[in-house]
């Protein structure tokens, strides 16, 4: 399987081989199409699939063929070879595709940790094969620690490996704990996956709205609206 990643975020274009078959979780991702008509096959999800993607289709692609998936804006899309002793543990909500004959199973988390991220099921996934991952802005790899530990913002974390000491927290002095998102406290080994887009909704807002002074002056001045951008 050729996956090519194009410099402007957007869309990924995907080439399967005679031999190569993929299974698209998200079908109305699929932008165009080039091969057999009967090389697409949409089937529906089990019960599973239906209540952690809430979607009822997914789509089996066989090769010879090539296709494009659209992506939301400002999202990315990373291909990732899983070989068939992972031991990660994915958020199934990033999941866009999965090669076909790789396994997975659900592992439950705690009530208490459930209740505060609204995070019930995480999928591990078993090769050897490829899984496609969707995340806001780029993908990083940490490292983790056995001893220090690793604090992620629970919206960014999509996957950790399944030995590893995980427990929400939150960490600094009184003021940081008080006005930070709730935080998962990983220590281990293996690597951790994390989106990088913003969660900061505030620095969006300065980085894009006007100041109030550059608003007063376009009202107060004649073609202010013209001469000042």
């Amino acid at each position: 399987m050729n996956v090519i990643l194009p410099p402007p975020i957007g869309h990924v274009h995907i080439t399967l081989e005679d031999d190569e078959t993929l299974h698209v979780l998200h079908s109305k991702a699929i932008i165009s199409y080039q091969g057999s008509p009967l090389g697409r096959e949409d089937r529906l999800m089990d019960i599973g699939g239906v209540y952690r993607k809430k979607k009822w289709i997914r789509t089996r692609l066989q090769g010879p063929s090539s296709f494009l998936l659209g992506l939301p804006a400002g999202f990315s899309m990373e291909s990732i070879d899983i070989p068939t002793e992972s031991n990660l543990l994915f958020d199934f909500r990033h999941v866009i595709f999965f090669s076909e004959g790789m396994n997975f199973r659900s592992k439950v988390l705690k009530l208490k940790t459930a209740w505060i991220t609204k995070e019930f099921i995480r999928i591990k996934f078993s090769g050897p094969g490829k899984l496609g991952i969707i995340t806001v802005g780029d993908i990083v790899t940490l490292q983790l620690d056995p001893i220090t530990p690793l604090f992620v913002d629970t919206s960014a974390l999509v996957a950790y490996p399944e030995d590893a000491s995980i427990r929400l927290s939150v960490y600094g002095n009184s003021l940081a704990s008080q006005h930070m998102n709730v935080q998962w406290e990983l220590c281990g080994t293996g690597p951790v996956l994390v989106q990088t887009g913003s969660r900061d909704r505030q620095l969006e807002n300065r980085l894009t709205e006007d100041g109030w002074i550059k608003r007063l002056l376009r009202k107060v001045l004649p073609f202010g609206s013209v001469y000042i951008k």
